[in-house]
């Protein structure tokens, strides 16, 4: 044995975590989550209206099938109306924008029960500012 400690160098290697790239779809549910906690989100047309008038929307959510034309003229006349515009974000089904929303029962296994469809849902507060936002708010127009 020697009288002098020997000292190996290991390099270490710095693993950068990539975080997954969310998808405009997996952002909307995020950014409802986080809305829904903080209670910012006006679901239903009576509720949107309201929050429309009032000038405290951030973001307005619709579906693209509305069977009445004049629900989709009213929120999108009252999205523009305003002093800034409101960006609007379409989504497909109503059944699945209810269930983003909370509008259902949650079984115990976690799987939505008796969900309700939403034809509009509108933010009021984001609640958390995250890069899901960022993502939502690319896909919408004014």
């Amino acid at each position: 044995m020697s009288d002098v400690e020997q000292i190996e160098q290991v390099e270490v290697e710095e693993v950068v975590a990539q975080q997954p790239v969310n998808t405009f779809e997996d952002s909307l549910k995020e950014v409802l989550r986080n809305a829904l906690i903080h209670d910012g989100l006006s679901r239903g047309l009576k509720e949107s209206v309201k929050t429309l008038t009032k000038g405290e929307a951030e973001l307005v959510i619709l579906v693209e099938s509305v069977t009445e034309e004049s629900i989709k003229n009213l929120i999108k006349g009252l999205a523009k109306s305003g002093e800034e515009a409101v960006p609007i974000v379409y989504v497909s089904d109503a059944k699945q924008l209810g269930e983003w929303a909370g509008l259902g029962k949650v079984d115990r296994e976690g799987n939505a029960r008796k969900v309700v469809g939403a034809s509009v849902v509108v933010i009021k507060n984001f609640g958390v500012d995250s890069k899901a936002i960022d993502v939502v708010l690319s896909q919408a127009s004014e």
